[in-house]
């Protein structure tokens, strides 16, 4: 039988997802597996790394089950970014939780670099802010704090990476110790114009370079899935990466936004590291044949994450409740939920801001907090694309994807809110399409990233902005304001 799929395993905050994708993009087969969180402290968010994998596994393997691996021409990995894991490089075992992208543990150290004013050197590196969201300062604490670690990395035998890494270890049992640069360049560590690890940011953070992973292009051949069949893994990106390719995003300017916990926008910025002014942050798009294209992303820390806290509340009883419930009312009735439960993040890069609800009054249900709760995702959004404009990289048309892209109603307030067209592919899952696409030019299934696209991206649907009025103003204000607030 000739191989006719491509397998993209999807290791994301909440769950992992494997998904099998013919060679014109549709899903054949789809398996996901929920993932836990601790939060062992206020700001502080750990994950069982043996979940990670074994969630990640039987997602594949109940998906392999239905299609046949005789059908899978290559694997493609994509993964949570930032999360970085520990482990033993005699035993394989995990020696202490995965730190989250989203924990805040290290903004002491950080605050400590901003201070020195050694920020605008690692930012010129790094094309990153200096912020506990990245990896370095997630590393430095775990050996400060976690003697498992720091005796693991004084005797030479700690191994340690983000999500992707740890995952190619298990995929191949322990024969691959390997990162993609999309994923390192998430790191604080590497040098952008390189995609090196940089021996002096390593000591700045206190991290032993030895102890990480080597870094690869994000297509080619990778290892070996024995724990898969002996499948090829040919392709790995980190998450908002892999969107921005799933969604054909392969121009300078084109730019896609993904919604799931976190909201991120990247736009292609082309073959030279961007520059920015207003605190967003350059990253590696993809790495290919060594060459490395980039992009300009901000990230927001609580998009779909705000839904759940409501849910948690017990405002609602699901995300589809709560687009209902917010299209039950013609505006917010003056409420705005600034969402900033672990912080506000690009362009503000504040993680000492805490949410708000505001405007209240006696008149204010559960509809208008609904409504300011799906607004503000809209709102974050239209900072971003104001920085990106502010930035010379305007953009001209969004594509959306993730679990929240699926509301129609949040769509059409994106475009409404941002003032520019709005474009959702056929499903929703351009992350998982992307690892699929990148392990068909890594197997040699398609020639490029371009024939990639043209043969497995569909659009579905686009939604036209309304004429601008008077309400976009005042909304956009009150937001403004309310963000004030949270800032002061």
């Amino acid at each position: 039988m000739t191989p006719d799929l491509l397998l993209a395993l999807d290791e994301g905050t909440t769950s992992a997802r494997a998904i099998a994708f013919d060679l014109t993009g549709r899903e054949m087969a789809s398996h996901a597996v929920r993932i836990a969180q601790a939060n062992p402290a206020p700001g502080w968010v750990e994950q069982d790394a043996d979940e990670l994998w074994s969630a990640t596994r039987t997602a594949a393997r109940a998906v392999l089950d239905e299609v046949g691996v005789a059908r899978i021409a290559a694997i493609g990995l994509t993964n949570q970014r930032e999360t970085i894991v520990f482990w033993d490089a005699a035993t394989g075992a995990p020696l202490a939780p995965a730190i989250v992208w989203q924990d805040r543990r290290g903004s002491e150290l950080c605050a400590g670099i901003v201070a020195a004013g050694d920020e605008p050197w690692v930012q010129a590196r790094t094309g990153l802010v200096v912020d506990a969201y990245f990896s370095a300062s997630k590393i430095a604490w775990a050996l400060a704090h976690w003697p498992a670690v720091r005796a693991a990395a004084d005797t030479g035998r700690l191994r340690l990476g983000t999500v992707d890494s740890w995952l190619l270890w298990k995929l191949t049992d322990g024969r691959a110790y390997a990162t993609d640069a999309t994923n390192a360049s998430r790191t604080l560590l590497m040098d952008l114009d390189t995609c090196q690890w940089d021996a002096d940011l390593c000591a700045r953070f206190g991290v032993p370079p030895d102890a990480l992973p080597r870094i690869v292009d994000s297509a080619g051949r990778l290892g070996t899935a024995t724990a898969l069949g002996g499948l090829p893994i040919t392709g790995c990106a980190g998450d908002q990466q892999a969107a921005l390719i799933g969604h054909g995003c392969l121009l300078p300017g084109q730019a896609e936004a993904t919604y799931g916990t976190g909201a991120f926008l990247l736009a292609h910025a082309g073959d030279t590291p961007p520059v920015s002014r207003h605190r967003l942050l350059a990253t590696v798009a993809a790495r290919i044949g060594g060459h490395a294209t980039y992009a300009l992303e901000g990230a927001v820390f609580v998009a779909g994450d705000a839904v759940r806290w409501m849910r948690d509340m017990g405002w609602f009883a699901a995300h589809a409740d709560l687009g209902a419930l917010a299209a039950s009312v013609p505006d917010s009735g003056g409420a705005v939920f600034v969402p900033a439960l672990t912080g506000l993040g690009a362009p503000w890069w504040r993680a000492d801001a805490r949410g708000a609800l505001t405007g209240l009054t006696t008149a204010t249900r559960p509809a208008h907090v609904a409504r300011a709760c799906l607004d503000s995702v809209a709102q974050q959004t239209a900072d971003l694309l104001d920085a990106y404009a502010a930035d010379g990289l305007p953009v001209r048309e969004l594509r959306i994807g993730g679990g929240m892209a699926a509301v129609d109603w949040l769509a059409q307030r994106l475009a409404d809110v941002c003032a520019l067209p709005v474009e959702r592919p056929r499903g929703v899952e351009s992350t998982a399409l992307g690892a699929a696409m990148l392990a068909g030019v890594g197997a040699g299934v398609f020639a490029d990233l371009g024939a990639a696209a043209g043969a497995m991206r569909v659009a579905e649907r686009r939604f036209d902005a309304a004429p601008p009025g008077a309400g976009r103003t005042i909304e956009r204000a009150a937001w403004q304001a309310a963000i004030a607030r949270v800032l002061a």
